[in-house]
């Protein structure tokens, strides 16, 4: 019998490449370090504000990281900031300095080192093992690289400042998030950095590349979850829900990190948008019970709209009020309670 997931990969890697790179290779020095970056250690569960508060130093933000951590998680014990979240606090939530914030996937490391060598602080997420600790996601601020010696310097808000990666670590642990990176800019500079990201400026190209990059690697290593786990996140992104679903079918029978779910959401949405509500559940309620993913308020917005998928409308209600009394900040389960509200239940 034919596996379903190998029938897709096959007519999948069939298609062509619609991936668009760019022509020429801009040119940088071989070692840079960027200055005026912060040094503050994370607080408890704070990897997140704190990384994007040392990236803000940059331009003069004079805050600690409790001013990020009040916005962007309210509840000391959450352990995600999602990356969109991280940009939405720099893009509304900071009038007093004119800084800017993008997101992208499909991230290389000659575009760090050419956004780094250009002035550009850069955040990216990725897979984290330090010693006497299971898998869990983090948030790293790029200070510089030497490709002499193939590393980066970073400012770690968990080991510190001047931290350094070799390049392989990063891609390594890199791909766990889609190669997902976060560029700050002032807005004089906005041009200026949208022609040096060239095919990734924009979004929606920006997603087919990503998409892309994960077939390329799927396609070198059946067994690589990670590479499955992107496609599914990349096809979220283009809501292609059906191919999108069939891939983290794939990436959970190979087998993810406990704490996937704690940070990214892709699988939940992929499966509510294709009726799945079941597994919605399972994967929700194994958050509320693994010992960290009960304090995520995206666990209790899927819940909600699993219960609201088969027709639990007032349980769906309390969830989504759940992952409100967590962070009053997080728009998508208040305008999902918003909704149900108006609906009368």
């Amino acid at each position: 019998m034919i596996r379903p997931w190998l029938v897709f990969l096959c007519i999948f890697l069939a298609l062509p490449a619609f991936a668009q790179t760019n022509e020429t290779s801009l040119s940088r020095p071989a070692a840079f370090r960027m200055a005026g970056l912060g040094k503050e250690y994370q607080g408890w569960n704070n990897c997140g504000p704190a990384t994007l508060t040392n990236a803000l130093a940059h331009f003069g933000y004079a805050d600690d990281q409790h001013r990020a951590a009040d916005w962007l998680k309210p509840n000391y014990e959450d352990k995600n900031v999602s990356p969109w979240q991280m940009a939405e606090f720099v893009n509304t939530q900071i009038p007093e300095l004119p800084v800017f914030a993008v997101v992208r996937s499909g991230g290389t490391l000659d575009l760090l080192k050419t956004l780094l060598a250009n002035g550009f602080p850069v955040v990216i997420e990725k897979g984290y093992e330090p010693n006497g600790y299971d898998w869990m996601g983090h948030y790293l601020l790029m200070a510089g690289y030497d490709d002499a010696l193939a590393e980066f310097m970073t400012m770690d808000s968990f080991r510190g400042p001047d931290t350094r990666y070799a390049y392989a670590d990063i891609l390594r642990y890199w791909q766990h998030f889609n190669y997902q990176y976060i560029v700050l800019y002032t807005v004089n500079r906005h041009e200026e950095l949208m022609a040096l990201l060239g095919a990734e400026a924009d979004e929606w190209q920006n997603t087919i590349n990503a998409l892309e990059m994960a077939r390329a690697e799927a396609s070198a290593d059946l067994e690589d979850a990670h590479a499955w786990f992107n496609m599914g996140s990349s096809f979220v992104a283009l809501q292609m829900y059906d191919a999108a679903a069939q891939a983290y079918d794939r990436a959970i029978a190979l087998g993810l990190p406990w704490r996937m779910f704690w940070y990214q959401f892709g699988a939940l949405e992929a499966y509510y948008q294709t009726g799945r509500y079941d597994d919605m559940l399972r994967i929700a309620r194994q958050n509320q019970n693994d010992g960290g993913g009960q304090y995520v308020e995206e666990t209790y917005y899927y819940l909600g709209l699993a219960r609201e998928g088969r027709g639990e409308l007032d349980k769906a209600l309390q969830n989504y009020i759940t992952a409100l009394s967590f962070n009053p900040n997080f728009s998508p389960a208040r305008e999902a309670r918003d909704r149900l509200r108006a609906q009368g239940a």
